[in-house]
């Protein structure tokens, strides 16, 4: 029985990531933006191409998923842990006075710009606040947040504006991650009616003037950040499920259970964004539209080429929220996500989730100076290309391109694998004159065509000198 459970559970999980995929692939409704100054900023993202996103909030402390066992829902990542578990209100109530022990005093925000910087990132998205509504920034709409904390005494208490500025000082493109819905304010889960879910906990349609005053609390967090906390190039918002009923894909199972409206005027809030950060690029997840200018497949890789701009974000470990013991991926798999990625016209947006006290695990760091050292070496083919629709990926081989006479051929190597002695690659309309290197090696490589394809010869001598990489780089220019 163990083993048939097992085996229907795969086929039913599989069933979900191909139909969840394929939503994720269906972008017939996005809109490319007509601001001029959008536009730009958007191709300078493209450009960009590897990021850094942070989950970090009260939920560090006890090391849990971070604001969803508040959701009273019965989904696995829904679970209550620890001595109130079997009772929701003393469970928000522990949960809450978490803000009364939360003091991060090793938080130094440089050492994280570093890092990031020296493993190739060049964007920041980082949680201002997440659904639990705790803000990680010094608003002046709620109480609920780290300056009324114990942290509250540290002069760099206004953690938001801290990180926004060390990770601008390195050069960064800077992201407020901002979640629309918030489970702590009285204007979304109203305590008169106990929260059944994520949704709000009374009918917006019933109670316009307590939706009314949502939308204004909001707004006015939103343009605090865009007001009070320097430059600010993305707005990345989360939580789907707050948008206009006429947006529902009713194709995607979890839009089909959202109950009731829940527009919160997103024109309003992107003209103030703009106004204040002009070519602001304004990502309002899920909802298809003039609202979302990237869309965000999470946790997934797109199985071809998308045309538009794009980006995976996904975890560096299992969790987006600090763990103490994190299952992280290796730097060999991390890279060949990023080149993968980036093959189909995408960006990565890799979390990392800092501790209690304000750091990230040492492992964490040797990751992002691992893949620091192949980027160094290799990330012409990376920065400021485009993926490939034409060539596709053979095998091993994934491909970018730069301009019209740049291609790269990016070899996603097994532990200990040589670059191929032999090489054979499709799709590709080479002229006598092109050249062929292996990026790090000054020299040309022998190259013919045979019976269509383009048979490139790596000498012993090269093979033995090339030591060995995660992932090798052809470079072919026509």
């Amino acid at each position: 029985m163990k083993k048939s459970f097992s085996f229907l559970l795969t086929l039913l999980i599989t069933h979900t990531l191909v139909a969840q995929q394929h939503s994720e692939q269906n972008h017939s409704k996005y809109m490319a933006p007509s601001d001029p100054q959008v536009k730009q900023k958007l191709s300078q993202w493209q450009n960009v191409k590897f990021g850094l996103l942070m989950h970090w909030g009260l939920y560090s402390q006890w090391g849990i998923v971070e604001s969803w066992s508040l959701c009273p829902e019965d989904e696995g990542w829904c679970e209550r842990k620890g001595p109130y578990k079997d009772n929701w209100f003393e469970y928000k109530k522990a949960y809450e006075n978490l803000q009364s022990t939360f003091n991060p005093t090793q938080f130094a925000p440089e050492k994280w710009a570093a890092a990031a910087k020296n493993a190739g990132m060049k964007y920041v998205v980082f949680t201002t606040k997440h659904h639990d509504g705790f803000c990680m920034f010094d608003t002046k709409q709620t109480d609920y947040k780290i300056t009324k904390s114990p942290f509250g005494s540290n002069p760099r208490s206004n953690i938001a504006k801290e990180v926004f500025g060390a990770f601008r000082n390195e050069g960064f493109m800077v992201g407020a991650y901002f979640s629309k819905p918030d489970w702590h304010t009285n204007d979304y889960w109203w305590s008169y009616f106990p929260p059944k879910d994520r949704n709000p906990s009374y009918h917006p349609a019933k109670y316009p003037q307590k939706w009314e005053s949502f939308k204004k609390f909001t707004y006015n967090q939103i343009e605090e950040l865009m007001s009070d906390y320097g430059k600010m190039d993305i707005l990345w918002l989360d939580g789907g499920w707050v948008r206009p009923f006429s947006s529902i894909d009713t194709t995607v199972s979890w839009q089909k259970a959202i109950p009731f409206d829940q527009d919160i005027d997103m024109a309003r809030i992107a003209k103030r964004g703009r106004e204040l950060q002009p070519g602001l690029l304004v990502v309002d997840r899920t909802v298809s539209g003039e609202f979302e200018n990237y869309v965000t497949p999470e946790h997934q890789i797109p199985d071809h080429y998308m045309p538009i701009p794009w980006e995976t974000c996904m975890t560096m470990g299992d969790s987006w929220s600090y763990i103490p013991k994190e299952n992280f991926k290796s730097a060999r798999k991390l890279i060949h996500i990023l080149a993968d990625i980036v093959s189909k016209n995408g960006n990565l947006l890799l979390n990392i989730a800092p501790s209690p006290d304000g750091d990230f695990h040492a492992e964490a760091y040797q990751r992002l100076e691992e893949i620091g050292k192949w980027i160094k070496v290799n990330g012409e083919a990376i920065y400021e290309t485009r993926g490939d629709n034409e060539v596709g990926k053979q095998g091993k081989w994934v491909f970018t391109h730069k301009g019209a006479n740049t291609t790269y051929a990016i070899y996603l190597a097994d532990e200990g694998e040589a670059l191929p002695a032999n090489i054979e690659i499709g799709k590709l309309n080479l002229d006598k004159t092109a050249k062929i290197s292996l990026i790090g090696n000054p020299e040309n490589l022998k190259w013919t065509m045979k019976e269509g394809k383009v048979a490139v010869q790596v000498s012993e001598k090269l093979a033995k000198k090339t030591p060995n990489s995660y992932a090798y780089v052809l470079k072919i220019t026509k």
